[in-house]
């Protein structure tokens, strides 16, 4: 359902564009640091609002991917601790707990 409300919200942010572009048909000079061009003003708009979105969606592509990496390293030490708790575990005491001797535990707190 989220998704679907950004794609229309892009969709109506496109439209919004779209139509400003179209009001605007008249030639602008656009100066480059080799020369100049005339170029409609329609292109000009159009042009920069797929540039805007093609950086924007790049910039959040390689977030994706540093926080997939970081997930990755994540769920690795997390699983290497469980691996250790396993051992831990299956290991045999080396000395018989007697009921004099008290089994050393970690404090739970409660939530209330």
């Amino acid at each position: 359902m989220k998704m679907q409300l950004y794609l229309l919200f892009g969709f109506i942010f496109a439209l919004i564009i779209a139509t400003f572009a179209v009001i605007n048909v008249g030639d602008v000079e656009i100066n480059y640091l080799f020369g100049t061009a005339n170029w409609p003003l329609v292109l000009v708009i159009l042009g920069s609002a797929v540039i805007g979105g093609l950086s924007v969606g790049l910039f959040g592509l390689i977030k994706v991917i540093q926080l997939q990496r970081q997930v990755k390293k994540l769920h690795q030490i997390h699983n290497e601790k469980e691996s250790w708790k396993e051992e831990r575990v299956a290991e045999p005491a080396s000395e018989p707990v007697t009921s004099s001797e008290e089994v050393p535990h970690e404090k739970v707190e409660e939530n209330k």
